[in-house]
């Protein structure tokens, strides 16, 4: 068994004004709260002399490389994610950041928002724009009927409303 991977397709590189807060108080919790303090606990553990048994500063390390990770992480998506803060000119169909509003055949209605990758929530209804039901509801508008293929059976989905910020 091998353990190659074939590499992703990329997500969106867009992200709302809310999802970028988030992710820069991410950042600035990780990098000027957590982190200190965990290389103060990781110093004051190594200076308690045999490092190879000492379980505190062991995980201490293990979770800065975990936080140093993170941080990597978060800086580069930073730089290269685009907000996108203004609605559409064309307000009538669904794009990025877009407030859907689904009916399903028996009547049932399900209220989603457009976003990108780094921001899904399933229980505020956010769904990526690179999800199933994101791409398949891009440039749809009021009336437009879905066919989604889940692993429940197919469900057909009609648009009955659309609302930006």
């Amino acid at each position: 068994m091998s353990r190659y991977r074939p590499p992703q397709k990329p997500g969106a590189k867009y992200i709302t004004n809310e999802g970028e807060k988030i992710l820069k108080e991410e950042l600035h919790q990780l990098w000027k709260v957590e982190r200190p303090q965990v290389t103060q606990s990781v110093s004051e553990a190594a200076a308690l002399g045999d490092r190879s048994e000492n379980a505190e500063y062991i995980y201490g390390k293990k979770r800065l490389r975990e936080i140093d990770r993170r941080v990597r992480y978060l800086s580069k998506r930073l730089e290269e994610v685009t907000v996108v803060s203004a609605p559409p000119d064309d307000q009538s169909k669904i794009y990025f950041g877009a407030y859907v509003t689904l009916e399903e055949d028996n009547g049932n209605e399900t209220r989603y928002r457009l976003v990108g990758p780094d921001e899904i929530d399933p229980r505020k209804g956010y769904i990526s724009i690179d999800s199933p039901l994101g791409t398949q509801l891009l440039g749809k508008s009021i009336d437009a009927e879905l066919l989604i293929d889940l692993p429940t059976g197919a469900h057909n989905y009609f648009v009955i409303n659309i609302e930006y910020e």
